[in-house]
This record gives structure tokens, C-alpha cells and sequence, in this order.
């Protein structure tokens, strides 16, 4: 199969298609059997990560069984801070931890970008592995964390309800949080590069926490850094498509980032309007999203009637179909199934 003919690629050059391609955020993941019975074989969440064998073995899984559009590289955004010399781990039931960083010292003990590689080596295997394993018709996404989500989880530790540490440090020592959220974007770059140079075809940034952004700052901390990415991305590797991911942000935010960052795709949240998106975002660029996640747990006509509601208000412009947020571990995989069928019929 031509390359360029893959159904994502199609979309994300700006192709209305009769059928958009379909995959999902955290398409590997608890929901599926499968993925924990190989979790379970790499002992825990990261040694999983650095495993390229199992790495890959649970990014085909989705795959072999639902026979997505795309599949998406397993990681997570976190190895970037554990790259540059934070300390990272994952509680059970909790989520992750890492050492935090909040002034100076804390910033001057990171390590080099360049010496990135050293940690992340696996993750180039991985990528390699999959783009000479996948199907013909299947895109490849590699991906990370964006620099403002990524910095709240380095200087608070841990997931917060608004990520106040960060917002905190912009506040008491704007100097420090600049230089932090500079270092990440570099490495980000260099991260995103090396996953495209071993077979990535897409790439997506996903800014999980943007939405605790407001006004200049979401515009400073979210926009502009993307922007950055975005194009040195492009002039490194011209053909990659990018996607997008301001998770949260307010409808003229989501425009904005469009116009600003030149991402070939904007994904959508669940809270999000399709008849907004393909009003004001579509014109822009391609969208992607945004069945809301908890509709894979109820199940039931709801499920197919929004699926299909979505599918027919996006179908005028480039659209790929996708969850608002990543699927959730009570999923149903038959759900999974009757979602797809909704969308491809």
C-alpha cells in the first residue's frame, strides 16, 4: 500500500473522507485483557515502557483486535523528566510520582539534553519495531507530553486538581519556570525527532493540563511552546504530520492554538461541540475527537446514536474519529467493537 493512501494520512493533509479513520487515546491499555496479562509479564508500568519487546507486543494488541486506523507508540510523557535526571515511579492505584523541582538547584541538577538518548534508546527500538511490523494500512504515532503539562508534573510531583505547584512558580519565580519549560520543549524536539527518524509517521502533543491556563498564559505556556515544536518539527522533517492536543482549553483558545501552532489536526475534548468544531475549527484544520469516554462503559444506543451524531457533523471537512479523553479501565471491549461498527458503517 502507497504510503500517503493510509486513511490518517489522507485526513490529516486535509481530505474529507467518506469514512474518517478511527483510533483512540490509551487504545493499549487496562480495558483490554490482553494488555494486562502482558503488563503483568514486564512486572510493572515502566519496565514495560523500556521493554521493546512487550512495548510492542501491547501497541499491536488494539490493533489485532480492532484493526484501528493508527496505532500509537506505548510510553508515556513522563520518560522525558526521568531522561533528564528526575526521579520517576508509579504508585499502585495512584498514579505517578516524581522528585519535584522548584527553584534553581532543582533545575541546574538536570542533566543535558543531548544526553537524553542514553534513557530513551528503548523507545527509538520500539518505534523501529513497529513501523516494520504494522500493517501496510496502519499509521504509526509516536507522541509526547506538551512542556506546560509535563512541567506541572515535574514541579508539583504528581497530578494535581489544577496543577496549583506550577501555577504557583509562575508566580513566585517566573525566571525558574521559564528556563524548566524551555529545557522540556528542547528535549521535546530532539525526543519527537528521534521517534520520526525511526519510522513515526505522526506525531501528536498532547497538552493534558492546558485548560488550567488562562488568558496570556495559556498563550505563553501552551500555545507558544507547541508553536516552537511544531517548527522545528517541520523543518527537520518536513512530511510528518502533527497533531495537537490543548485538552481543556476554551473554545477561542482551541482556534487560537490552530491558527498559531500550524498542527495539521486539533483534537477536541469531550466538552467540546461538534456543531462548534465544524463551524469554527474544521475551516482551520483537520479535528479530531470527541465521543465522550464514558459512553465505552454504558454501552447501549447512546453510544451508537453519538458516535454516528459525530461522524455526520464532522463528515463535511478532515475529521478523525476519536474519544474526547483516553478510554478508561472499566471500558467494555465489546463496546469497543460496536463503537467502530458505527463509525465504518
Amino acid at each position: 500500500m502507497d504510503r500517503q493512501n493510509k486513511l490518517m494520512l489522507r485526513a490529516l493533509r486535509g481530505e474529507t473522507l467518506a469514512t474518517p479513520p478511527i483510533w483512540m487515546m490509551r487504545q493499549a491499555g487496562r480495558y483490554l485483557p490482553e494488555y494486562m496479562a502482558t503488563r503483568a509479564q514486564a512486572g510493572d508500568f515502566l519496565s514495560l515502557c523500556y521493554n521493546p519487546d512487550l512495548a510492542s507486543e501491547v501497541t499491536h494488541q488494539p490493533i489485532r483486535r480492532y484493526g484501528f486506523d493508527a496505532a500509537i507508540l506505548f510510553a508515556d510523557i513522563l520518560l522525558i523528566p526521568q531522561a533528564l535526571g528526575a526521579k520517576l515511579w508509579f504508585v499502585t492505584g495512584e498514579g505517578p510520582r516524581l522528585s519535584t523541582i522548584t527553584d534553581g538547584a532543582g533545575l541546574d541538577a538536570l542533566g543535558p539534553v543531548d544526553d537524553i538518548d542514553a534513557t530513551l534508546a528503548p523507545i527509538y527500538e520500539t518505534v523501529a519495531r513497529l513501523a516494520a511490523e504494522l500493517p501496510d494500512e496502519t499509521a504509526l504515532i509516536g507522541f509526547a507530553g506538551a512542556p506546560w503539562t509535563v512541567a506541572t508534573y515535574m514541579i508539583a510531583g504528581r497530578g494535581t486538581p489544577a496543577q496549583e505547584p506550577a501555577h504557583a512558580l509562575i508566580n513566585s519565580d517566573v525566571a525558574v519556570f521559564e528556563a524548566l519549560l524551555d529545557k522540556i520543549t528542547q528535549a521535546t524536539i530532539h525526543y519527537l525527532c528521534k521517534q520520526i527518524e525511526a519510522g513515526a509517521e505522526i506525531v501528536k502533543i498532547f497538552d493534558s493540563w492546558a485548560g488550567t491556563l488562562k488568558g496570556d498564559h495559556f498563550d505563553k505556556y501552551s500555545v507558544e511552546p507547541a508553536r516552537q515544536i511544531i517548527a522545528a518539527l517541520r523543518a527537520r522533517h518536513p512530511n510528518v504530520a502533527i497533531i495537537g492536543f490543548p485538552r481543556g482549553a476554551t473554545e477561542e483558545g482551541y482556534v487560537n492554538y490552530a491558527r498559531v501552532t500550524g498542527a495539521d489536526c486539533v483534537a477536541i475534548d469531550g466538552d467540546k461541540s461538534a456543531d462548534w468544531a465544524a463551524r469554527e475549527l474544521q475551516p482551520i484544520t483537520c479535528v479530531q475527537g470527541n465521543l465522550d469516554q464514558r459512553l465505552l462503559v454504558s454501552g447501549g444506543d447512546k453510544l451508537v446514536s453519538e458516535t454516528k451524531r459525530i461522524c455526520e457533523t464532522l463528515g463535511h471537512g478532515p475529521h478523525i474519529f476519536n474519544l474526547g479523553h483516553g478510554i478508561t479501565p472499566d471500558a467494555d471491549p465489546e463496546n469497543v467493537a460496536r463503537m467502530i461498527d458505527a463509525v465504518r458503517n
